[in-house]
């Protein structure tokens, strides 16, 4: 399992003086690209194929409190991917220094085509290289579908009411 070690820093904390939500975001951002960049995804890699991740969700469950003192794991896995590799999930677990997991994500997003602004397939090695990524038990083929599955839409106000 891939995962990240983090120190809960000051700026980590929010009001009720434990883990702040914003601190969740950033240490699983921070543990997603640290597996892209060791695998192929690099700035240089994805500037040659002219591509970027784009996020369409994060969904976290929170189970228990964590404060400053002890470090924590982040890991990440594999929930999903479609067949072209366009779209991905992935999940983050939140560990304690004692192994234990008080918090929980679902991330879902596509990859992006920087040029044409359209969301694209991976290339076969970085689809080879993100596939090779520990899968959860409940690992699935995506299809475009599996991207709408919570019904959100915009909508939309009109202008003469901002």
């Amino acid at each position: 399992m891939y995962t990240k070690e983090f120190e809960i820093r000051w700026s980590d904390i929010d009001a009720n003086r434990h883990l702040a939500n914003t601190a969740y975001i950033n240490f699983m951002s921070h543990t997603r690209m640290g597996f892209l960049i060791e695998n192929g995804f690099g700035q240089k890699e994805m500037a040659k194929n002219n591509i970027g991740p784009v996020v369409f969700y994060e969904h976290i469950y929170y189970f228990k409190e964590v404060f400053a003192g002890m470090p924590v794991k982040v890991s990440l896995q594999l929930k999903g991917l479609s067949e072209d590799g366009m779209y991905f999930e992935f999940v983050h677990n939140f560990y304690d220094h004692k192994g234990r997991n008080f918090a929980s994500c679902e991330m879902m997003g596509a990859w992006i085509d920087l040029k044409e602004r359209k969301l694209t397939k991976l290339p076969e090695e970085l689809f080879k290289n993100l596939n090779g990524l520990q899968h959860t038990e409940d690992f699935k083929v995506l299809t475009k579908e599996d991207t709408r599955k919570f019904g959100k839409k915009p909508q939309d106000i009109d202008p003469s009411e901002l």
